[in-house]
């Protein structure tokens, strides 16, 4: 049995598909099934070292995006992507033939485009996941043809026929789910007793919420420690400005800014944090699998204006607080933590709201339904 995911070159269309490998081999072992073969076909591995440590064979295909933004810089690039996608879809047609998996996964995103179409015109059956509100292009056009179709979020439901999709929630690797809070505090340095704020920016980093963060250091860590991913880009100039704005604070070493974190140090840091400062991406969903109460600040131009949406929806839930970004600034910042932490009723409000909304067995549901579509085709070759 062959089974081959795709997705786009990003951690929260990557990081499911190593969630649901793992609920693959647990299945497979229950059912005493051989082992299946798993492959990844992306522009980009993203992280060799959990392809690897999971057994999923790496293939290299080629993939052009389409640019909405109509400036001259836009158009040249989509010029060209026009034959990196044709070269794509033909390289990748011959590499999915060769392979002939019994079903193919799609995440989404410009990368899994080549890969499914492939399985479209091979006519290997096809499952997709969809992370947001407002699925992306890619995840429309495949759910035309899609076998099953599994939701994050139930305000999808209406972009896709009702007969294919499965409200799972959205797969998380078991790594990321649990939080530590034993040692925590020692492992990152932090004070037993003052409250901490995670900021999670992404590896890619929000220049916004960086430069918010920074605006406010020296009054947020006047009352709170901040753990800050300021993603990788942005590290350094936010290291210098927070020295500089913190050279003469008693209170500087409670500031902790990392590039990146990984798991880890992630459990730790949502083990001790009081409060979650993030964008409207797949992160909200390890939030509400760590239940810890959430500031969401959503990017105003996104892709069908799905961050928005997501970020809403969790609001709706009663799990976050949405701050516009045409209205998050340091003072707005720190007197909503301020609100927050000082209602322990409203912090177990929406510790129980997070909990609610979180569907610990999405990656096994969608491993099933993988597995179900991957043995009937097995059968039929």
């Amino acid at each position: 049995m062959r089974i081959l995911f795709t997705g786009g070159g990003s951690g929260g269309h990557f990081y499911p598909i190593i969630s649901i490998v793992e609920e693959l081999s647990v299945l497979a072992k229950e059912k005493k099934l051989l082992p299946p073969e798993l492959f990844f076909m992306s522009p980009d591995p993203y992280d060799k070292g959990l392809l690897f440590e999971h057994g999923i064979e790496y293939r290299k295909n080629t993939a052009g995006r389409l640019r909405r933004n109509p400036g001259p810089l836009s158009l040249i690039k989509n010029f060209f992507d026009i034959f990196r996608m044709g070269w794509g879809v033909l390289t990748a047609v011959w590499q999915v033939y060769r392979l002939y998996p019994d079903v193919v996964f799609g995440k989404g995103a410009y990368g899994s485009f080549p890969a499914l179409l492939a399985a479209k015109l091979l006519h290997i059956p096809v499952v997709i996941h969809e992370s947001d509100t407002v699925p992306g292009r890619v995840n429309k056009w495949a759910g035309k043809f899609a076998e099953r179709i599994a939701l994050s979020y139930k305000e999808a439901a209406k972009y896709f026929a009702e007969n294919k999709i499965a409200y799972t929630g959205q797969p998380i690797r078991k790594d990321i789910a649990i939080p530590i809070a034993s040692g925590a505090r020692e492992f990152l340095k932090l004070e037993e007793k003052t409250p901490v704020i995670l900021v999670l920016c992404g590896s890619q980093g929000s220049e916004l919420i960086n430069d918010v963060i920074l605006g406010g250091l020296k009054q947020l860590v006047e009352k709170y420690q901040i753990i800050h991913q300021t993603g990788k880009t942005h590290i350094e100039e936010a290291k210098a400005t927070a020295s500089a704005i913190l050279y003469n604070s008693p209170f500087k070493e409670r500031y902790k800014p990392f590039d990146y974190l990984g798991p880890l140090a992630q459990r730790m840091a949502a083990g001790v944090a009081s409060v979650v400062v993030s964008r409207a991406g797949s992160t909200v969903f390890e939030i509400a699998a760590w239940a810890i109460p959430a500031l969401i600040v959503p990017i105003t131009k996104s892709n069908g204006d799905h961050q928005r949406q997501n970020a809403f929806a969790y609001a709706r839930a009663g799990a976050c607080e949405v701050i516009e970004e045409a209205n998050f600034s340091s003072n707005i910042l720190l007197s909503e933590v301020d609100r927050i932490l000082s209602s322990p009723e409203e912090q177990q409000r929406m510790r129980q709201a997070a909990k609610a909304f979180y569907k610990p067995n999405a990656a096994r549901l969608v491993a099933e339904e993988i597995l179900k579509i991957a043995l009937s085709h097995e059968i039929e070759k």
